[in-house]
């Protein structure tokens, strides 16, 4: 699939929404996608004039199809807009103030043909994929313009318990939008994943063959494995633990030779919804390129303040207790969470900074919800400057 064959897409998914067998059921069973978030991020950091205050607006608005012989088909638009520009977006022309990498953008965001079976589930198309935790292969939720791919993906489920998913990526529609020229990669990527259970937990063995013509010192070939699980103690709460090692080297047409390591390790306690967790996260560096995972949901490791969105050429160390709860309010759930990282180069020679992070979320009826997050990095090297974000978010999900 070339982007011809992408644009592609969309006339054949309205083809098949206008089937009669399809639309007629589509008159009362098929599911509306209508989603809408406002957020405003504040971004203090040294090194810049201003401060970012950024006030943007993401709508998405979809429609699947309901299940006909095991198909489906999905379409979905998505527009980004910004209420305010005190904020260097990438493509808006305010370099003076700090990036907030939400750029205005209508596009369509999903475009797909499903179908399930017994023994396998097929999806092509212009989709989300999430794989694990996202630290390889994710969306990008967080931000405003999503992350999606235009790939085929196959997973075959071996037994009730094992499923392996193959994934040819075609193209990448990344978050900075079509007004970037890193806005979107042509990809020849492919990736593979078993899951299973076992007795020590949920294990993933993967391996990721990442080829972007027009990011070639991204593309790599990664294998790894993941192993997760929890125990029940004896007073109650549960042990848990999130074991995690890749290797990664040069692939397709990246230039650079390379091999690098990534370890992560994770312990902790939990009961109901209450939680500590210990953590260890390094990828490696060589003092010329770190550890990459371009295609990764960034935000959600190593900090909220996004100081290692790109890992540094020594490598980064990131040492880290996060806690959380869940405390009632009224007949809602107000949640909790504060994390403590320590950030150094991978041999832990250099001390790169700290950060403390912490959110509260809570649900103000079935379908809205509000969110306030904040960041505060300090820096112990002039190459990564403090920085403070403060987010608040109201999303309305239908």
């Amino acid at each position: 699939m070339r982007r011809q064959q992408t644009a592609c897409l969309i006339p054949l998914a309205a083809a098949v929404l206008s089937a009669p067998g399809l639309a007629h059921a589509a008159d009362d069973q098929g599911d509306w996608i209508v989603d809408a978030r406002l957020r405003y991020e504040f971004v203090d950091q040294a090194g810049f004039a201003h401060e970012a205050g950024a006030l943007t607006l993401r709508t998405r608005l979809g429609y699947e199809t309901p299940a006909w012989s095991g198909f489906k088909a999905l379409v979905e638009v998505e527009n980004v807009t910004a209420l305010s520009e005190r904020y260097n977006s990438t493509t808006n022309g305010q370099a003076t103030y700090p990036t907030v990498l939400d750029p205005e953008a209508t596009e369509l965001n999903r475009a797909q043909i499903s179908w399930s079976g017994p023994k396998a589930d097929v999806v092509v198309g212009r989709q989300r994929i999430v794989l694990g935790n996202a630290r390889f292969v994710g969306n990008v939720g967080f931000r405003q313009n999503e992350q999606t791919f235009d790939a085929a993906r196959v997973a075959f489920k071996i037994n009730p318990t094992t499923t392996l998913t193959w994934i040819y990526i075609d193209r990448v529609q990344r978050i900075l939008g079509d007004d970037s020229p890193q806005g979107e990669w042509d990809s020849d990527s492919h990736v593979i994943q078993l899951d299973t259970k076992t007795a020590l937990g949920q294990l993933s063995a993967y391996g990721y063959f990442l080829d972007f013509k027009a990011a070639p010192q991204q593309s790599s070939a990664t294998w790894g494995a993941r192993l997760t699980g929890s125990r029940s103690l004896a007073a109650g709460p549960s042990l848990t633990w999130d074991v995690a090692y890749a290797r990664q080297g040069d692939y397709g047409a990246n230039p650079a030779r390379f091999d690098l390591d990534y370890v992560a390790l994770a312990a902790g306690l939990k009961q109901n919804s209450r939680y500590v967790t210990v953590g260890l996260e390094r990828l490696d560096g060589d003092g010329l390129r770190g550890f990459g995972t371009p295609l990764a949901t960034l935000h959600a490791f190593q900090g909220w303040a996004d100081v290692f969105l790109a890992t540094p050429a020594r490598g980064v160390k990131d040492v880290n207790l996060r806690v959380g709860t869940t405390v009632p309010v009224g007949t809602r759930k107000l949640k909790l969470a504060v994390a403590i990282h320590d950030f150094s180069d991978a041999a832990g020679g250099l001390n790169y900074g700290s950060e403390v992070d912490a959110s509260a979320s809570l649900p103000l009826t079935s379908k809205l919800s509000f969110e306030m997050k904040a960041a505060q990095f300090t820096g112990d090297t002039p190459a990564f400057g403090d920085r403070t974000k403060v987010w608040f978010t109201l999303e309305l999900k239908l």
